[in-house]
Order: structure tokens, then sequence, then C-alpha cells
């Protein structure tokens, strides 16, 4: 038997959420012990949203580089990934998570490195370093122990020395050729990264369009763009087998098989969730999903936030439920949880920044739908750039709210955030129409998108 320790809180997963919930206990004066098995901080400062980002960043700047020609004169644009791979070393501080850490500690909150499992209600035993304590928390347990990367099972995969988020980040030197598997948000912005670069990238998707979960008119808009940056992209495919040799990859889609020097696999993300106990607090060990309330209580002194909820696999979720789990073990008022408004945004070039229900999910919710568009590429600040998007607004004619929109377009994430206040609060189309909309910019396309609602 290991040592027992009394604490106030354990929070199992220190990721965004966890992370914000273990400091934000901790500076209340609770004895908060926070456990993670991999690295404080989780995905999105080492393997996700960081790293990807800073890929992203430096492919825009060679697709704008490209664009002089047309509009200023001339630029010999020749890529080189080396300066990328060591910004995200810098960033990443060589995947060290001492300074995610040292944060923690600094706010008084106990960070063990260690595997987690719920014992019973309030209850963590911790295997770390050949020990095993078990914590009895008094008020309860944050569990947030995250995702990792879908496994798919196509035939011969396994075993080969493919490509997931966690290795595609840390590469130093870039392949001749990839296969990119999965169209969601990952896949898309990465394909075109490393076309951008110089990369021949096949983009393979088994739906019949890619970002199956927007709305398809802005799905368009990111095929033109990825075809228009050289990336074959590939739909309605089915990967019926994987081989890998000295020579590379070879991707089989039916009839035809593809070979590439590199195949990336970003095709979805499985909850942590296998052996962690949940039985022991009255859950099911073969669930796919954590459901919670409001205040995300899922069990007995069991809170749980972050991707295992399915509520959204968004940093800025994982950080908004955790505070909703503080508020609540902190005995506080609301506001609850409130997912009428989830915004996201995938960072292709045009970006696409969505919020709230697509015009499908609200038809399925059973709305008197009104849908109102607009084209980007000929609105007042669209034709200065040249560039092809749409705007996409989702109302309830009963209502007179909007409930969706979708904008893709240059900054589309940036262009979104009215859109995301008029879901959230609620305003009435009819006042959104009334409203000054500074031209030119993109943000003045919503405009048209709203005159063009049959409200």
């Amino acid at each position: 038997m290991g040592d027992t320790t009394d604490v106030d809180v354990v929070v199992l997963g220190l990721g965004p959420g966890g992370k914000v919930a273990a400091r934000r206990l901790a500076e209340t004066g609770l004895r908060v012990v926070g456990v993670e098995k991999n690295l404080v901080g989780g995905e999105c400062p080492f393997f996700g949203c960081t790293p990807s980002k800073l890929m992203i960043r430096a492919a825009d700047v060679l697709g704008e580089a490209r664009r002089v020609d047309a509009f200023a004169g001339h630029a010999d644009v020749r890529p080189d990934w080396a300066p990328v791979a060591a910004r995200i070393r810098r960033v990443t501080a060589d995947w060290s998570d001492a300074s995610q850490v040292d944060d923690l500690t600094a706010s008084g909150v106990e960070v063990v490195h260690g595997t987690g499992r719920l014992v019973g209600p309030g209850r963590v035993a911790v295997e770390s370093h050949g020990a095993t304590t078990e914590y009895v928390a008094a008020r309860g347990v944050v569990l947030g122990t995250g995702t990792d990367p879908a496994e798919l099972p196509i035939p011969g995969l396994a075993g080969t020395p493919y490509w997931t988020n966690r290795e595609v980040v840390r590469v130093t030197e870039l392949p001749s050729s990839l296969v990119v598997v999965g169209g969601g948000p990952i896949g898309a912005e990465l394909a075109q990264v490393f076309q951008r670069f110089g990369v021949a990238v096949t983009l393979v998707e088994a739906a019949d369009r890619l970002l199956g979960a927007e709305e398809p008119e802005a799905a368009e808009v990111v095929l033109r763009a990825l075809r228009g940056d050289g990336v074959d992209v590939r739909t309605g495919v089915d990967i019926t087998g994987v081989a890998h040799d000295s020579d590379g990859f070879a991707v089989t889609l039916g009839d035809e098989t593809v070979r590439a020097e590199r195949l990336l696999v970003a095709a979805g993300r499985s909850p942590n969730l296998a052996g962690i106990g949940l039985p022991s607090v009255g859950l099911d060990d073969d669930a796919d999903r954590i459901r919670t309330d409001e205040r995300m209580r899922a069990a007995e002194r069991l809170w749980a936030i972050g991707d295992i909820t399915g509520e959204g696999a968004y940093t800025h979720v994982a950080t908004y439920q955790a505070a909703v789990a503080v508020r609540d073990l902190l005995g506080e008022d609301g506001p609850w949880a409130d997912y009428r408004a989830v915004s996201r945004v995938t960072f292709t070039e045009p970006e696409v920044g969505a919020v709230g229900l697509t015009e499908r999910q609200a038809r399925d919710a059973g709305l008197q739908v009104r849908t109102g568009t607009s084209d980007v590429g000929s609105s007042s600040r669209g034709w200065i750039h040249e560039t092809d998007g749409v705007v996409k607004v989702v109302a309830d004619a009963d209502r007179g709210i909007l409930v969706g929109a979708t904008v893709a377009s240059p900054y589309g994430g940036e262009v979104v955030g009215l859109l995301s206040t008029a879901v959230h609060a609620e305003v009435p189309v009819a006042t959104l129409r009334g409203m000054h909309f500074a031209f030119p910019t993109l943000h003045s396309a919503i405009e048209t998108a709203l005159t063009d609602l049959d409200l």
C-alpha cells in the first residue's frame, strides 16, 4: 500500500483547462495537487495551437510574398524551413514544461508528474517514480485528461513511422512529398503549410468534402484555396491500405496508389478515458465522453472539463469550463456553462471563423431557418484584396435572431467576432441591420449577408 495524503482538490490532467482550474483554486488558499503524465500545459503549447500557428504564420508570409508580382513589382521567394523549426523549438522551450510547472508552483499548486486514476469519489491514486500515493480530496476532483491522436484502423498503418500532430511540429527537414490523411481543420491547415514550403502534398478525405463540421460554402472556399496553392485534394475516397519501405509510404486509394516520402495522419482525436477508474465513481468505463451538468459536475465530487466532455475540442472551451467548475467548487454563483455561441477558427488562408449552429444543425434542431450570404470577393474590401470568401448567417425566423454564422475570408477569425457577440447575446437581426459598418472593411460584408436574410 502507498501513502495517503489529504488535500482539498486534485486536478487530474494539466492541460489548458486543468492549469486554469488548479491555479485559481490554489490562489484561494486551497490545497491543490495537479497530476500530469505528459507535459504540463497539455497539447496546445507543445503540439497543437502554438507550434501549428507558428508554422501557419510562416506559410502565410510566403503566400503574401508570392502576390507581390500582381500588386507591387517583383519578389523572388525561396522557402526555408530552418527559421520555422528554430522558432518552434524556442517557443516550446525545446518541449520542456519547466516554465509551466513553475507557474503553477508559484501559485501554490503541488505538481506531480505521474499517472493518476480515480479510485472512488474524491480519491485519486497516482503512480510517480515507482511509488503510489493516494490523494483524498475533501472537495473533489477536476478531471481533464484530454485526448490523443486517433488511431485509424487502416490495414498496414500500425507500426509504420507515420506522423501525427506530435511528430510533425518537431520536423527540422522537409520531405519532398507528403500524404495528409484527414480534411478537417488540422489536415487542411498543415496541407497548405507544407505545400507553400515546396512539399508536394496530397490531401485525402473520406467524406465528400473538406471541413465537414462547417458550412459547405466555406469548405468550397478552402478547397479552391488549397488547389490554388497546388495541393492535390482527394475527397470521397477510402484508404484501403498503407505500406512503408525505404522509399517512403504507399497509400492505396481503391484502385490507385499514391506514394510519398512521409505520411501525416490528422483525422481526429480520441478522449483519454480508458483506465482512469471511471467505474469507481459510477461512470461507464467504455464512455466516449464525460457528460456534465451546467456546473461541469459529472459525478459525486467530480467535475469534468475540456475535450473529454465533447463540447468542442478547443482550448478556449476548456478554460471556459475550468472557470465554471472553479466557481462551483468555491460555492460561488454562475454564470454556468452555455454552449450556444461556441466560436472556432480554421487557420487556412483564407481563414474560416464560425460560431454557433450551421444551417444543417439548425434545421436538425427543428428551427424555422433562414439564411443570408454575401460574396467577400465582391465586398468593399474583398475586391481590393482580390480574395475569395463568403459570409453566411443562420437565423431562427421565429425569434428573429442569429443562431450561427460563418466567415471565410482573410482574418475570418477576427471578422466573426461581431457575429459571436450577436449569437451569444441574442441580438435581434433588426438591431444588427441598423448598425453602422465601417467602409471599406471585410467586416462590412456581414451587412450584405444580413440584408440577404428573408426576415
